[in-house]
């Protein structure tokens, strides 16, 4: 029921359907440097929620458990009260994209494509492994997110002027099948780094230089990755927004275990 009211409430203010038309063409123009971006992240066990303004950041971050869909909304509408804007002034919405949880990410899609619908803004997903580099504060980075069933996601990258680049690309693995980057002072950062840390860092080796098992991906730092690649037109139309899978179960058979 809020959900349908939450989005009654944008498209009205938006007046949606006179302003985007038929075919959505609205949804990818605005103005970059008048951008106000929401970002929301629900791939882990933390819901996080970030908003940026012309004036200021404002951001929600919590470990809900499993009510990522019971709190999402209400905080949402805290944000916005927060930051003193309408739902109407948003200009885009930022998801994390994955991999992650199957129905963390679902939440997450589902919300920012219902929300840039109503608004008529474009959507941007940004990856969850990408994420956890960016909040890492280092320049080289094995991200690697547990995937339960005795595996993690996991991509290396490495800062590069402003831009991160994958040197191994996102995957799903054991963690002592990890694909190996090349060198050393490598920062592994990420809960896989928690849930399986002796088999990474023995993995690893003198690779590894330092360990933050406890970096997630946050909603902050996808605001922060996310706003040059609007800016570059790389927004899309909310129909586009899907998440990124790299499972194909959500538990092992009792055979299996």
């Amino acid at each position: 029921m809020r959900a349908r009211r939450f989005a009654a409430r944008a498209a009205h203010d938006r007046q949606f359907a006179g302003r985007c038309g038929r075919g959505g063409a609205a949804a990818l123009q605005f103005v970059p440097h008048l951008m106000n971006l929401l970002a929301l992240e629900t791939s882990t066990d933390r819901l996080s929620l970030a908003l940026c303004t012309q004036a200021s950041e404002y951001a929600y971050d919590a470990v809900v458990g499993q009510r990522h869909a019971e709190l999402i909304l209400a905080e949402v509408e805290a944000l916005l009260r927060q930051a003193g804007i309408a739902v109407r002034e948003l200009h885009g919405i930022v998801y994390g994209e994955g991999p992650g949880a199957f129905t963390g990410l679902r939440i997450a899609c589902g919300v920012a494509q219902g929300l840039a619908l109503a608004l008529g803004v474009p959507v941007l997903g940004v990856g969850t492994l990408e994420a956890v580099a960016e909040a890492s504060g280092h320049a080289r980075v094995v991200a690697c997110i547990d995937a339960r069933m005795g595996e993690v996601y996991h991509a290396a990258y490495e800062k590069g002027e402003g831009e991160w680049v994958a040197i191994t690309l996102p995957g799903l693995c054991a963690p002592e099948a990890l694909p190996l980057p090349e060198g050393g002072g490598w920062a592994g950062c990420g809960n896989g780094f928690a849930a399986y840390g002796d088999a990474l860092r023995a993995r690893l080796g003198e690779r590894l230089a330092a360990v933050h098992a406890d970096v997630y991906p946050q909603a902050r730092a996808m605001l922060r990755l996310a706003r040059p690649r609007f800016e570059r037109g790389e927004g899309r139309p909310a129909a586009q927004a899907v998440p990124v899978y790299l499972r194909d179960k959500v538990a092992l058979k009792i055979s299996e275990r």
